[in-house]
């Protein structure tokens, strides 16, 4: 069974589908693979890096000609027709953007089965195949490092002869996986942090990681499937946000973290909020790229408003892209161990309830509804 790994082509996108480390892993389990050349080299892999692992170092429609193209980022349009008939793509497909476009129909009308690595269920048995997660964990501390870089004053407590600094006041908004490893960050730079989230239940976690647990009653819970957070309705949205403005306008630097999937970003920090904070403060909205929880951010900008300034990067993975996608092919490595069999045989089992709910597209029927 052949693999290709195509170059991403998407602006900013440094990362890779399949690393010489991953590589190893796939070619053992009976995979040969086609790498399209130079593919690798943004995330600090050279061709000869692969080679040296077994690969074959092809041009792209070799690469896209594979019976398994794995990606990072859903193929642009251009791209869509050099994947043979009856091939396998599994990459983020971003079905929620892609439903209503007849993209989906693209791929049915050609017979190329989609996985989508957004899609992947959370539940214990799919947590090592879980991308999301994967890459959310590089993005939560990362977010911290850009915060740090672009605050102007030190976040620890730091007492010396020639004065002294007050630790930063850092807020995280969101206690996902983004949000926890933000948390965990913080704390270990010595920020003083606190972290709110709707749900309720994590407030354990938390505080598990010696960060202050906002507390705001805003009538209903925040909890939905998956261990996603739900959207509130309009009346709790109201109260959720005058509790959190007054809160806001205290602290040094904000991480928010809050995504809601299929659905625009809710605003947490308003442009009041932004008004009253500190001249040098700093807000992070990793929400940016679907609307952010601020209405003043700016998708992939960094700007100053008010004398805030707002941190807009939208792909925080690819800012450490040998690590991401090293995590990013384990996860791959791992979704396609449920298809291939103690022979060798690939075979997509609609049974199993982790291909079932990341099979977007398969045998020429669109098989994904978006809610």
């Amino acid at each position: 069974m052949q693999i290709g790994i195509p170059k991403e082509t998407r602006a900013g996108e440094t990362r890779v589908a399949c690393t010489p480390e991953t590589a190893k892993k796939l070619i053992k389990k009976g995979f040969s693979i086609s790498l399209e050349k130079s593919a690798g080299v943004l995330a600090g892999f050279s061709d000869a890096d692969y080679a040296m692992e077994g690969l074959n170092i092809v041009d792209s429609a070799t690469a896209w000609g594979s019976d398994i193209v794995l990606k990072i980022q859903r193929p642009a349009l251009n791209e869509i027709s050099l994947l043979k008939k009856g091939a396998t793509l599994i990459c983020y497909i971003e079905p929620f953007s892609l439903s209503q476009d007849g993209t989906l129909d693209q791929f049915a009308e050609m017979g190329v089965n989609v996985f989508g690595m957004e899609l992947i269920p959370r539940t214990s048995r799919a947590q090592s195949m879980d991308a999301l997660s994967s890459q959310a964990n590089i993005a939560g501390y990362r977010a911290v490092i850009e915060a740090a870089a672009n605050y102007k004053r030190f976040l620890p407590l730091m007492m010396t002869s020639a004065g002294s600094a007050k630790p930063a006041k850092l807020i995280v908004l969101g206690a996902g996986v983004a949000g926890l490893q933000a948390i965990a960050t913080a704390k270990r730079l010595g920020a003083s942090v606190e972290a709110y989230d709707v749900r309720p239940e994590v407030r354990e976690q938390i505080e598990s990681l010696g960060a202050k647990f906002i507390d705001l009653d805003v009538g209903e819970s925040g909890t939905g499937q998956g261990g996603y957070a739900r959207e509130l309705s309009d009346d709790a949205k109201k109260k959720q946000q005058a509790l959190l403005t007054e809160k806001l306008k205290k602290a040094d630097i904000i991480v928010s973290t809050a995504n809601i999937p299929g659905r625009k970003a809710p605003v947490l920090i308003t442009e009041e909020a932004v008004q009253g904070m500190r001249t040098g403060s700093v807000i992070v909205d990793m929400a940016a790229a679907n609307g952010g929880n601020c209405p003043l951010s700016e998708a992939d900008k960094i700007v100053v408003k008010h004398g805030v300034t707002l941190v807009g990067i939208t792909n925080y993975p690819s800012l450490m892209p040998a690590d991401s996608s090293n995590f990013y092919g384990n996860n791959l490595i791992h979704l396609l161990g449920l298809m291939v069999d103690a022979k060798g045989a690939f075979t997509i089992n609609l049974e199993d309830d982790i291909i079932a709910g990341s099979l977007v597209v398969h045998g020429g029927t669109v098989r994904f509804k978006k809610g």
